[in-house]
């Protein structure tokens, strides 16, 4: 059973996906609830997903599986399927990247390489990649480059990072490190028998040693994207 804000919540996704072919944006569900505030949505939308109605997608801006519908909305045979709400038309906010095909993925915010900064998982904003750059069948993400310490390595602030999502790093990759749970940091990845030691790639920092029980890895860096 959904409450009349749900199911209000429900069928303009629903219709907007029919109409459109995107779900809309939380601004767009709020104005057409006549919400305050975003948070309301959010409260809605968690309790869609709690019901089965929904499923949203991790790392993935605007993208929800519509499960199933009430009886009431589905009006003949419903199938579920992806709506990525980013991917009929470049949004607005991406940045551009000339030539071949390109995929849309998530800046889902800034990461250190410098001093870590707090894990960051809310998305910013989208960047077009170049389809040669991803791996196929991997998921991938992006990140804002904040700091200096991997400029020897090409990697400069204000740079866009574009990382395979993953657990697991050879010797000498770059990654994306979760350090103790909280900090995420863009190191370069070697495994020094019970030890991780994550390094930097400028002088002027050192080298940080730690237990393998204090590093996550969250992937490895596939490319970079950076504009003038």
């Amino acid at each position: 059973m959904l409450t009349k804000k749900q199911l209000d919540l429900l069928t303009f996704i629903h219709r907007r996906v029919q109409r459109d072919g995107v779900p809309p944006s939380f601004d767009e569900m709020k104005e057409a609830l006549d919400l305050r505030s975003k948070s309301g949505i959010h409260r809605l939308i968690t309790a869609l997903e709690e019901r089965g109605f929904i499923r949203r997608l991790a790392h993935r801006a605007r993208a929800i599986e519509i499960v199933k519908l009430p009886d009431s909305l589905e009006g003949g045979g419903f199938t579920p399927r992806v709506i990525e709400g980013d991917r009929g038309s470049p949004p607005r906010d991406a940045l551009p990247v000339s030539g071949a095909a390109a995929m849309d993925l998530p800046v889902m915010g800034r990461i250190a390489a410098g001093t870590p900064i707090e894990a960051i998982s809310e998305v910013a904003t989208h960047v077009a990649v170049p389809q040669q750059m991803l791996g196929t069948g991997k998921s991938h993400y992006a990140l804002e480059v904040k700091g200096d310490s991997m400029i020897e390595a090409g990697i400069n602030e204000g740079d866009i990072v574009v990382i395979e999502e993953g657990s697991t790093a050879d010797n000498g990759d770059i990654v994306v490190a979760l350090v103790e749970g909280y900090e995420a940091t863009l190191k370069r990845f070697r495994k020094k028998g019970n030890m991780i030691a994550l390094e930097a790639a400028n002088p002027a920092y050192q080298t940080r040693m730690l237990r393998q029980d204090q590093v996550t890895v969250q992937g490895r860096l596939v490319g970079l994207i950076r504009t003038y």
